[in-house]
């Protein structure tokens, strides 16, 4: 009974989501696309709570399988909701099995590779310093919450908004992605041990997985708009989606779209676990269907899809600039071939058939 109504939970969520998220428009996102802070679309994301979705009821989120919260990423990919829920809903997570308060606002996390920062005690305080290149968010965010080590353990560090400073830049999405440097102390309070599965890597695939199903909504809708513009595009008496070729394109498109929707929910199974393997393998197919969609759809709608005014870009940009975001396609490619080759000529099917099989895939 728990999971039939954990499953009706998810349902409910996901068409509020889609209403909430339906309801933005082209407006709110060229507005943060100027480098604008979409405060009302924002506001109504934290009233739904879903900042919260990926957080346990105890701690005040929604107590609901992490597979289901992480699918409300997929419609908000489906909309390209111009909203730092991902990064939110992340940092969230982070910051309450760390044992801090959930964020009262938006939030983002530090991807970065194993060193990037220093902590060091200082009396009473910590200090830490480093810098990070294209955080997502930064500028616009309450919270940073970054992951470092210390004498070997893993602490995750809250920086409050002011501590760090941040140089404003664009990601190829044009969503904020800045870079930002901290060199200060921070008090004792905002420096917690980390639970032992949380690592730099962890960390990363754990966003990895998020973007993952934003990429796969992404590419649902890139589909719709493709498929649609064919039926209603007319040339020599008929629609262009009645000419074989055309067809032909449009179906590996669709095959795609699948492998991407396959690869979310191998991630998302993966997200609670931090199965790296498995998330790896699944970013690598999500940045594999983005290279070849986004080209398709481009070319079945011409030049008009490269146009200012016609939406298509949205999306196409949103693909590409998350296919290399939180590890790119060769990144995650090398993590899992280094898998493959410790696992030995003996090992190696099994560990083929093993990558995703505990997911539900």
């Amino acid at each position: 009974m728990a999971d039939q109504q954990s499953g009706e939970t998810g349902v409910l969520l996901n068409e509020s989501a889609g209403r909430l998220f339906g309801s933005f428009d082209e407006k709110d996102i060229r507005a943060v696309e100027q480098g604008q802070w979409p405060q009302a679309a924002w506001a109504k994301v934290q009233d739904a709570g879903f900042p919260l979705a990926l957080v346990s009821e105890v701690a005040g989120g929604f107590g609901i399988p992490s597979a289901e919260a992480i699918s409300l990423l997929r419609i908000a990919g489906y909309h390209v909701a111009p909203v730092p829920l991902a990064e939110t809903m992340l940092a969230n997570r982070l910051l309450s099995e760390t044992g801090f308060d959930v964020a009262e606002g938006p939030a983002t996390v530090v991807v970065a590779e194993s060193g990037a920062f220093a902590l060091a005690k200082h009396g009473d305080s910590w200090r830490v310093t480093g810098r990070a290149d294209g955080v997502s968010w930064a500028r616009h965010v309450d919270t940073i919450v970054l992951l470092t080590e210390h004498a070997g353990t893993s602490f995750v560090v809250r920086l409050k908004r002011g501590v760090a400073s941040i140089a404003p830049a664009m990601s190829f999405a044009n969503l904020p992605a800045d870079d930002i440097a901290v060199d200060t102390e921070i008090a004792a309070d905002d420096v917690r041990a980390a639970p032992s599965n949380w690592t730099p890597r962890s960390l990363k695939a754990a966003f990895a997985a998020l973007r993952v199903s934003e990429m796969a909504g992404a590419l649902a809708r890139v589909m719709e708009i493709t498929v649609g513009y064919a039926n209603e595009r007319v040339q020599f008496g008929k629609p262009i989606g009645k000419q074989q070729a055309i067809q032909q394109q449009l179906a590996v498109l669709a095959g795609q779209v699948a492998a991407a929707g396959g690869a979310a929910d191998v991630a998302s199974a993966a997200f609670d676990s931090l199965d790296i393997v498995a998330i790896a393998a699944a970013k690598v197919r999500a940045g594999e269907a983005a290279s070849i969609a986004a080209p398709i759809a481009h070319q079945v709608h011409g030049a008009i899809g490269f146009t200012e005014e016609h939406r298509l870009h949205f999306f196409t940009r949103r693909l590409w600039g998350w296919r290399d975001e939180c590890g790119s396609e060769r990144y995650w490619s090398k993590v899992v071939g280094q898998e493959a080759i410790a696992a030995s000529a003996d090992g190696l099917w099994p560990f083929v058939v093993s990558v995703g099989s505990g997911q539900g895939a």
